[in-house]
């Protein structure tokens, strides 16, 4: 890298020079308070009589595929661009004679030595070549200006400089001279510079980028201009269409996704830098997948399916801004894509979670919650039977079998909280959403209720008013003030109109029979209302119990007879209100690990040492400090002290309630949300169903493979063992593309293990890779860093190579986490390293 003090105008003089913006590059983005800035800049560089005025850097990396001379530009393209925009105005507004120069040839001079090479044809002959939308726009700056793209930001700045020039606050030529005294640093990359860090470094103040735009620079920024643009085009460009170009969110989901963790909105950059790393992902590959997801996520922002159902509800929770079901959303489209589940199941899964959420609105259950469950639910779906089969039953279930704060209102339930909740004191959003719903339910003659309430046709209307007439206290009655109080905001007083302002605080008799009013009302929720005579207490107790009843059918609440075969551990969070004594955990999950534990004990010391391992400030501040939470550097002054490391031990020796609360607490010192610890709980009084012993083995084994596949798809990003299930078996298997060979794992009473099977059904062909791999024996091996098992086995059919994990057993649940890692870290491995030859060799006839 080197850098050098520069005028602007000598870094762009050269009818040869190029100013390519590479399309990792966000789009030009300054706005006209920039530009302002920039010419009031000018002005005073011109009345203060300066040399002078620096202009910050400008980083390019010199390009050797092009026949110009071509800048790569890194950073400064805010600066570089508004600059040709400058030119561009003054060299029109000269050869049109708007104002004039005492320099005859200065209009020649700025479009021969800062803008275009006159030498070239028109399509090559622009000297700055912006990103692929900007790069229109500023060529058309260059015709009439009748062909100018006028939404586009590049033009509104040309044209705030070219009505500027025309004031005249300096001359053109003054303003010329002032252009001339900006400097820049000049700072251009070598080949051993890497332009990612440089960008990083270089953006890591001032005007940040977003995570979107990391993303995009991270992805293309290492590949050669012509791979740049092709990816691009092919992925990039349509990636940022599909999600309307707020990519940032789009990945956010992505990666909760992928790895069901939900990363924090300023940190999806790094943590997608972290999944592409960890998974290795070849960059077509990462951006085919990408790709994929956004046009799913482009569904859920504009529908446009070919089901009327599904689109609707898409455009309802998009006026609702419910963007936490997005992630499961997404997942539920694979699944269509992949013709495993039809548009109408997703139509109906689509509705089933409106319903789910709107109850759980309307009930007031908690928020905070929902981004877990929707994380899980996916997950949750699967892990009946390992299997997508019945997806919609099973979705369900899941639902309506959520206790506590996830859970989904009954119709009792939810019928109380819509009759008494007031309505018309909740969001605008939400009270519109409810009216739209009553309104247009059950017909296909919708209005458009949410245009007409945003441009004002449509208001919503107290049927009783706000302020009690004299002649509406006489009509309702001696409880008029209980009954006015009671029921003013509710559901069954609330309506739509188009003459709110008419009928104001009239009679009911008036806003009845009045032009527009109720009688003659085209919104159809009026038609019960007109039929009234008089509007009491009684009528407000019959429209209640009939709004209800529609909200029963409206937002209904699903029925399945689906039934799991393995019954399932009821979950909770550290969050959830739930009274734990007397309850056998079996196992706890945070941030999507699963562990199995055998005691409330076990787990309170294992999350403490998850807890310390990430920050290990805060259990160290409360061992030398008298608190609550029982943590000490002395294990003297415990009852019962459990070791987290050296000179930091927690009390043990407590009830499961005291261990909750002291968890709760922890996690607020550790800033830690509570529902990201979910608790798997046994039933109390577990005795045993009659199974003989080798259903049980058999069953233990299918749990066993249900909660590893979860490691290894994860270390495999699907590939080998994309379409494998759980398994009644001790082992399953993963495919790489040549027949009967495999790469096993498996689980025993005694010890893991993943192997290379070579079961194909020539027993020749299994000896021949079997000497073509252990030829290669010791580069396998270091590759590796372990020495494996070789077995020939000449007197059987099959061979294979393995490596074994002790001591552990497939019986005991405390050792699973340790096994689905070793099988999901070797099962990759063993992908990375003997598979490409065994690969090699199976395209070489002559060695097999």
């Amino acid at each position: 890298m080197k850098g050098s003090e520069i005028k602007l105008v000598a870094y762009m003089d050269g009818a040869k020079k190029r100013f390519v913006i590479p399309v990792y590059q966000r789009n030009y983005d300054w706005k006209v308070e920039n530009c302002k800035q920039l010419f009031d800049d000018l002005v005073k560089v011109v009345r203060n009589k300066r040399r002078s005025h620096f202009f910050g850097s400008i980083v390019s990396a010199h390009s050797d595929e092009s026949r110009y001379e071509e800048y790569i530009v890194i950073d400064g393209q805010q600066r570089l661009t508004t600059v040709s925009l400058l030119f561009l105005a003054m060299y029109n507004i000269l050869k049109k004679g708007i104002v004039k120069s005492q320099e005859v040839s200065l209009s020649e001079r700025i479009y021969e030595t800062y803008l275009v090479d006159k030498w070239q044809p028109d399509d090559t002959r622009i000297k700055l070549k912006p990103v692929k939308n900007d790069q229109a726009a500023f060529s058309k700056l260059f015709d009439d200006e009748s062909e100018h793209i006028k939404d586009s930001n590049l033009t509104i700045n040309y044209d705030y400089f070219y009505n500027r020039i025309q004031k005249e606050e300096i001359t053109i030529d003054d303003l010329f001279m002032a252009l001339s005294c900006l400097e820049i640093i000049s700072i251009t990359l070598n080949s051993d510079d890497k332009p990612q860090l440089i960008f990083e470094s270089l953006n890591s103040t001032g005007v940040a980028l977003s995570e979107g735009d990391k993303i995009r620079n991270f992805i293309l920024m290492g590949l050669s201009s012509k791979e740049q643009n092709d990816f691009y085009e092919r992925y990039w460009n349509k990636i940022e269409v599909c999600t309307e170009y707020d990519v940032s969110a789009f990945v956010r989901d992505y990666l909760s996704v992928k790895q069901q963790v939900i990363p924090s909105m300023n940190r999806v950059y790094q943590t997608f830098k972290i999944y592409v790393e960890e998974v290795v992902f070849e960059t077509e590959t990462l951006l085919v997948d990408l790709l994929s997801y956004a046009k799913r996520y482009e569904r859920l922002l504009k529908g446009k399916t070919p089901n009327r159902a599904l689109n609707g509800c898409i455009y309802r929770l998009n006026r609702l801004e419910t963007t936490v079901a997005r992630p499961f959303f997404l997942e539920v489209f694979r699944l269509y894509d992949e013709n495993k589940i039809s548009l109408d199941d997703v139509a109906d899964i689509f509705l089933t979670v409106e319903n789910y959420l709107f109850r759980r609105t309307v009930c007031d259950l908690p928020t905070n919650a929902l981004n877990k469950i929707f994380l899980m639910l996916h997950k949750d779906v699967v892990r009946y039977d390992g299997t997508e089969v019945d997806y919609v039953a099973k979705l369900r279930y899941a639902l309506i079998s959520k206790k506590e704060r996830a859970r989904f209102p009954n119709d009792a339930e939810f019928a109380e909280a819509f009759s008494t909740r007031p309505v018309y004191l909740m969001t605008s959003k939400n009270k519109i959403y409810i009216l739209e719903r009553l309104e247009n339910f059950g017909t296909v003659e919708d209005k458009d209720v949410y245009r007409h309430c945003e441009d004002g046709t449509y208001s919503i209307e107290h049927i009783m008013p706000q302020h009690l007439t004299p002649v509406w206290i006489k009509d309702i009655g001696e409880d008029y003030l209980f009954v006015h109080e009671t029921w003013l905001h509710r559901i069954a007083n609330l309506t739509l109109t188009a003459y709110n302002s008419k009928y104001s605080n009239s009679t009911f008799a008036e806003k009845k029979t009045m032009p527009n009013g109720f009688c003659e009302s085209g919104i159809r929720m009026n038609l019960w209302i007109s039929q009234k005579s008089v509007w009491t207490q009684t009528e407000l107790e019959e429209r209640s119990e009939y709004l209800s009843k529609r909200a029963l059918d409206i937002w209904n609440m699903p029925y399945t007879e689906y039934k799991p075969i393995e019954k399932q551990l009821e979950s909770c969070t550290l969050d959830d209100d739930v009274d734990l004594s007397g309850r056998i955990i079996a196992r706890f999950c945070y941030k999507n690990t699963e562990q199995p534990v055998g005691s409330w004990i076990d787990m309170f010391e294992r999350v403490l040492k998850i807890l310390h391992a990430e920050d290990r400030s805060v259990l160290s501040k409360l061992a030398s400090a008298d608190g609550e939470i029982y943590v000490s550097n002395n294990p003297k002054n415990l009852r019962s002290a459990s070791k987290i490391e050296e000179n930091l031990f927690v009390e043990k020796n407590t009830s499961t309630a005291m261990k909750i609360s002291m968890l709760r607490k922890l996690f607020r010192a550790f800033d830690i949300s509570p529902a990201d610890l979910v608790f798997y709980l046994r039933d109390d009084d577990k005795t045993g169903d009659g199974e003989n012993d080798e259903e049980t083995r058999l069953g233990t084994r299918w749990k066993y493979w249900t909660y590893a596949l979860e490691f290894i798809h994860r270390a495999h990003g699907g590939g080998a063992f994309s379409n494998v299930h759980a398994s009644r078996q001790n082992w399953i298997s993963g495919f790489f593309g040549v027949s009967g060979f495999n790469i096993c794992c498996v689980a025993n009473n005694d010890s893991a293990r993943v192997e290379i099977y070579l079961g194909n059904a020539n027993k020749e062909y299994n000896k021949r890779a079997f000497d073509g791999l252990i030829s290669c024996k010791t580069s396998i091996e270091n590759d590796l860093g372990v020495s494996l098992v070789w077995r020939r086995s000449d007197d059987i059919k099959s061979s294979k190579v393995y490596y074994q994990l002790t001591n552990v057993s497939v019986e005991n649940e405390t050792d699973w986490l340790q096994m689905a890692k070793f099988h999901a870290e070797w099962s990759k491995r063993f992908y990375d390293v003997i598979v490409p030859y065994l690969l090699k060799l199976n395209r070489s006839s002559s060695n097999l």
